[in-house]
């Protein structure tokens, strides 16, 4: 019978580990190696590693982990390169359908663009990342708003189901058929650093209430600056424009209950929920009218 190798990271891994386990795959899994990921507020290092005491599996962190000597290697959430002799192969799982959003933070840009479909991809890995065969996918239909938190929950399911489907064909050692990606509809999601949390007030209202909610929890969060103070915006809705005859995005232009109102390229943002990055205390409700976000 076949043996598996797990590279995992993330809320995902956990609950695809956690899966495995509950249906009676745990004396196919060689080994799980985790990661700690400091882009996210709560890594889920613990719990995997947890999980893996539990039940008897062995477990490494990545810096001290053994090269594998299982038939196949699943990755989920991983982010490095496997070292692999010549007769394994690694399947990877993805956040989206390829061959669109290839690359990095898929699942972030996917939300910001307000795709109406969101999905996972299991494909074999190649040399270079997101271009290999397609052996299955899962797709959930989706309605907005929706935060990040909200959607790695859907889709964490696509995964389980993707993952006890291989590991069904890897047991019984059956042929694993692919097909390959469409090369006419290759996109790219690219990583993402600090920078990439902050805010544009120049750009859409409804856009940026979709930045908003798919840079929250668990990532650090939208970022802006209010007046001197640096802030993060947890919660924020998207208004009906106004006519403003010296439109400048940015400023506060109406208080609602203490909760500003934002001028945008287009469209207005009201803020419903933010802290200050330094101390962590809540921002609202605001006490200044006279206010620039930028």
């Amino acid at each position: 019978m076949g043996k598996v190798s797990y590279y995992i990271m993330s809320r995902k891994g956990y609950l695809v580990l956690q899966a495995l386990v509950k249906y009676g795959y745990r004396k196919h899994i060689e080994q799980v190696i985790y990661a700690e990921d400091i882009n996210v507020v709560e890594d889920y290092t613990e719990e995997i590693k947890n999980i893996c005491i539990t039940n008897n599996i062995d477990n490494f962190i990545r810096q001290d982990a053994p090269k594998s000597k299982a038939g196949f290697i699943v990755a989920i959430s991983w982010r490095w390169l496997i070292p692999v002799t010549n007769n394994q192969k690694i399947i990877v799982l993805h956040d989206s359908l390829l061959p669109k959003y290839r690359g990095f933070a898929p699942l972030v840009s996917a939300l910001i663009n307000g795709e109406k479909k969101l999905g996972v991809t299991a494909l074999f890995a190649s040399e270079q990342y997101d271009r290999g065969p397609i052996i299955k996918q899962t797709t959930i239909d989706v309605q907005y708003p929706l935060k990040i938190n909200d959607a790695i929950d859907k889709i964490s399911n696509c995964y389980v189901i993707l993952v006890l489907d291989i590991m069904k064909m890897i047991i019984s050692n059956q042929v694993i058929k692919t097909v390959e990606q469409e090369e006419s509809e290759i996109t790219y999601s690219l990583w993402r650093d600090e920078k990439d949390y902050n805010i544009d007030w120049s750009r859409d209202a409804t856009y940026l209430e979709k930045f908003i909610n798919a840079t929250g929890f668990p990532y650090k969060g939208a970022v802006s600056s209010m007046g001197k103070e640096l802030i993060r915006i947890e919660e924020a809705i998207a208004l009906d424009d106004v006519v403003i005859e010296n439109r400048t995005p940015g400023k506060v232009i109406f208080v609602e209950k203490g909760n500003p109102v934002i001028v945008c390229g287009n469209g207005l943002l009201k803020i419903i929920s933010a802290f200050y990055v330094l101390s962590g205390e809540a921002v609202l409700p605001i006490k200044k009218f006279r206010l620039r976000f930028t």
